[in-house]
C-alpha cells in the first residue's frame, strides 16, 4: 500500500499512475472536495486532516510501504509530518514538487511570509485581493484594519473555507468563492469588478494557475505581492510522473503482491 497525501491537481494522475504500475494506493485528502480518481480497483480514498500521530497510526494499520507527499508546496506542516512518520516507521518518503514559475521581476514584490506580505500589500495602496486560501487570513485583516485598505479574499467554494474567512472578519460581500485554477479572463473579472490594486499570491506553479493570475494583473495594471516558497530542498523530490513511479518502485523493491 502506498499512502498518497494529496488534494492538489496532481493527486488524481499520480494515483492513477501508481495504480497502473501495480500498487495499491490510499489517497488522503483534508477536504471532501470532488477528486476525479475514476474507478480504479487499486485506489481508495480517506478524507480528513492527519496530524503526525494520526498519520502514524494510519500507516501502521494499512500496512503502508511508502509515503508519497503530493500536498501543496506551501503545506509545511504536512511535509514535516510525512517526513517524521516515514522516519519513525523506516519508510521511504517521496515528494512531488511543482516546478516554480515566478521569476524575479521589477513589477513583482516578494515577501517571506504572510505577515510581511500583508504589510507590503497595504503599503502599495489600493484594494487587496488575497488568493492564498482560507488560512493565514488574520495578518491581512489586521494590516488592512490598521491602514484602512479594502480586503477581498478568494477561497474554495466549501463551507469550511467560507467559515474560516467569515471567522477571520472578512465581510460576506468581500468573499469570492470558486475552485481554481482560474483563467486569465476569470482573474481579470475579479480584479476589475472589485477595483483591485494589489494581488497577493503564492508561487503555486502552473497547476495552481499562477501564470493566468500574473497575466491578468499585468493587463489590469495591478501590483503583485508574491509569498516566497518555503525551502523545498529534499533528497527525494520529483516533478515527472514517470520519475515518481520509478522512484516508488525502486524504494519498495517491488509492486504490491
Amino acid at each position: 500500500m502506498i499512502l498518497l497525501l494529496g488534494g492538489t491537481a496532481e493527486t488524481a494522475p499520480l494515483a492513477a499512475a501508481l495504480a497502473d504500475a501495480g500498487f495499491e494506493v490510499l489517497v488522503s485528502t483534508v477536504t471532501d472536495l470532488p477528486l476525479e480518481l475514476g474507478h480504479h480497483g487499486k485506489v481508495t480514498r480517506r478524507i480528513g486532516p492527519l496530524d503526525e500521530q494520526a498519520m502514524l497510526l494510519l500507516a501502521r494499520d494499512r500496512g503502508v510501504r511508502a509515503i508519497v507527499d503530493a500536498t501543496h508546496p506551501y503545506a509545511e506542516a504536512a511535509h514535516a509530518n510525512a517526513r517524521k512518520v516515514a522516519a519513525t516507521l523506516d519508510l521511504p518518503c517521496l515528494r512531488w514538487r511543482r516546478p516554480e514559475v515566478i521569476e524575479p521581476a521589477a513589477d513583482l514584490h516578494f515577501a517571506a511570509n504572510h505577515e510581511e506580505a500583508a504589510t507590503l500589500a497595504c503599503s502599495l495602496g489600493g484594494s487587496i485581493l488575497l488568493t492564498t486560501g482560507s488560512t493565514h487570513l488574520r495578518p491581512y485583516v489586521k494590516a488592512c484594519s490598521r491602514t484602512g485598505s479594502a480586503l477581498f479574499v478568494r477561497v474554495l467554494d466549501h463551507p469550511e473555507s467560507v467559515k474560516a474567512a467569515l471567522t477571520a472578519g472578512i465581510p460576506e460581500a468581500n468573499i469570492v468563492r470558486g475552485r481554481g485554477p482560474f483563467s486569465v479572463e476569470e482573474n481579470l473579472a475579479v480584479i476589475t469588478n472589485f477595483k483591485i490594486g494589489v494581488l497577493v499570491t503564492k508561487d503555486s506553479g502552473e497547476a495552481g494557475g499562477v501564470p493566468a493570475k500574473l497575466e491578468a494583473a499585468r493587463i489590469a495594471g495591478c501590483r503583485v505581492v508574491v509569498i516566497r516558497r518555503p525551502d523545498e530542498s529534499c533528497e527525494h523530490c520529483y516533478e515527472e510522473l514517470s520519475e515518481m513511479v520509478r522512484a516508488v518502485r525502486s524504494a519498495v523493491d517491488d509492486t504490491e503482491p
